[in-house]
């Protein structure tokens, strides 16, 4: 039934609770995060969940890490392209919701060869995804400007983009890091 599907940018139409590794594109994953506002739209400006996936690929990177931990990076929130992304202070108290997260995480990671990620390679996305959100939060939401976030080998691109470049540069380095370009 169509009230139990979602159809995704490229058109493919599948119950993201019984999501498929094949059902997972980068094109819709690029495009719906370069929709999606980080902070649940409470920031000083547009600045998106691709944005964010961006830099926290260059941190990594910049830190001479493995490109299948660039890619890591790239896509820590692509499940949030099926599921939407919820603010963190809520989402830990929403734990379908986590279950949900996970499942569909395992999907697309499986689908861009990232289903054996070890507890280390885990913690060390994990890390780069907490650093940039302070150093985001520093410039981009009330009442943050005094704190001092942690120092990043790469200087993050904190800009607000049209969502098309976001996407682009998204999708851009998503084929390089998976061998498409």
């Amino acid at each position: 039934m169509i009230y139990y599907t979602m159809t995704t940018y490229t058109g493919k139409c599948f119950d993201p609770m019984e999501m498929v590794p094949g059902d997972a594109e980068i094109e819709d994953i690029a495009h719906s995060l370069s929709l999606l506002c980080r902070g649940g739209g409470h920031l000083k400006y547009f600045y998106t969940v691709a944005q964010h996936c961006l830099n926290c690929a260059n941190e990594a990177a910049a830190r001479g890490w493995t490109q299948r931990l660039v890619l890591a990076c790239l896509l820590h929130d692509a499940s949030e392209a099926y599921i939407s992304d919820i603010i963190r202070p809520v989402k830990r108290h929403l734990t379908n919701y986590l279950e949900t997260e996970d499942a569909i995480m395992s999907v697309i990671l499986k689908r861009f060869g990232l289903d054996d990620l070890s507890d280390e390679e885990n913690r060390m996305w994990k890390q780069v995804d907490d650093e940039m959100l302070e150093n985001e939060l520093k410039l981009m939401l009330a009442g943050y400007e005094d704190s001092v976030p942690p120092k990043l080998s790469s200087v993050p691109d904190l800009e607000e983009h049209p969502h098309a470049e976001t996407e682009q540069r998204f999708l851009e380095l998503a084929k390089r890091l998976t061998g498409q370009i």
